[in-house]
């Protein structure tokens, strides 16, 4: 990634979390963070992924209403961004942090002693000898 990219990436995430934050008025957007952002090389299209708090149907409602106001925002990126052209935009769901809580709840289950369960295993090098 070049280190223009990189900056953009990095401001483009700026300027969403604000918008987001002080500017969108959509009472079905609950709270949402944007982890990452990512460009394409041509600079022509942007991926802003988002980590929603509560549970799957809030999370649902707010993506629903990010994606409803994705017009929105892209207009109000090209306010604010000195760029020729505005990337298309698109919003997607992150879920890393829910599969990591996953992992180390999981990893505190087996450290507290609770056995996790056995792989299943086909016949051993040992079994062949026989």
């Amino acid at each position: 990634m070049s280190q223009r990219t990189h900056r953009l990436d990095s401001q483009i995430q700026q300027e969403l979390m604000g918008l987001m934050q002080r500017e969108m008025k959509d009472p079905r957007l609950g709270f949402a963070t944007v982890t990452r952002v990512t460009t394409a090389r041509d600079l022509g299209h942007v991926t802003a992924w988002v980590s929603v708090y509560g549970d799957e149907e809030e999370r649902a409602r707010s993506m629903a209403a990010l994606d409803d106001a994705t017009p929105w925002l892209r207009r109000r990126l090209g306010e604010r961004l000195r760029l020729r052209h505005v990337p298309a935009l698109s919003m997607r769901r992150d879920d890393s942090i829910e599969a990591g809580d996953r992992v180390l709840r999981l990893l505190h289950e087996v450290e507290d002693g609770q056995e996790a369960p056995e792989p299943e295993q086909g016949p051993g090098p040992e079994d062949e000898s026989r």
